[in-house]
């Protein structure tokens, strides 16, 4: 049985008038548009052409990630690769994507924000509403295993190794 749940979503378009509404996070991403379903609770496509940032919020009050939460002031802890995008409007934010291409959407970029405790915890970003995609690093990666690191030598040993 599938589990029916909306989510609050602030949609940031290119001609500065932002919608407000709730999208289901399994189904919203259509082939011509983002299914959005107003407050009022009137259901429209709104075409990706139109939207430049679609952010998953917890309080419809607080609006779009301030310039100064939308880049990474020093290299981000979460893994994942580290990406700066350049909006066709010339602005540019940077985000987390998973280190999993199968998790990549056909649509757009799903990414987590460089300050996801403020108010957007995700944040979903149109292919077409993007001039450039630049990786800036890959954080965990696999093929990066830590060494451990040697144990003092004045280090006495607390049970005896077995021979």
């Amino acid at each position: 049985m599938a589990v029916s749940t909306t989510k609050r979503v602030l949609v940031t378009r290119f001609d500065r008038e932002s919608l407000a509404g709730f999208v289901n996070p399994q189904s919203y991403l259509l082939a011509d548009g983002l299914e959005l379903l107003s407050q009022s609770g009137a259901v429209s496509i709104v075409p990706y052409q139109e939207i430049k940032l679609v952010c998953f919020v917890r309080d419809f009050q607080q609006g779009e990630p301030r310039n100064e939460l939308r880049l990474f002031g020093t290299r981000p802890k979460m893994e994942g690769l580290w990406i700066r995008m350049r909006f066709r409007d010339g602005d540019m934010m940077d985000g987390m994507l998973p280190n999993n291409l199968l998790q990549f959407e056909s649509y757009g970029f799903s990414v987590i924000p460089p300050d996801p405790g403020f108010q957007n915890q995700r944040i979903f970003v149109p292919k077409v509403a993007l001039s450039a995609v630049q990786v800036l690093g890959v954080v965990g990666s696999p093929l990066r295993m830590r060494k451990p690191k040697p144990a003092p030598k004045e280090q006495l040993e607390m049970f005896d190794k077995p021979e």
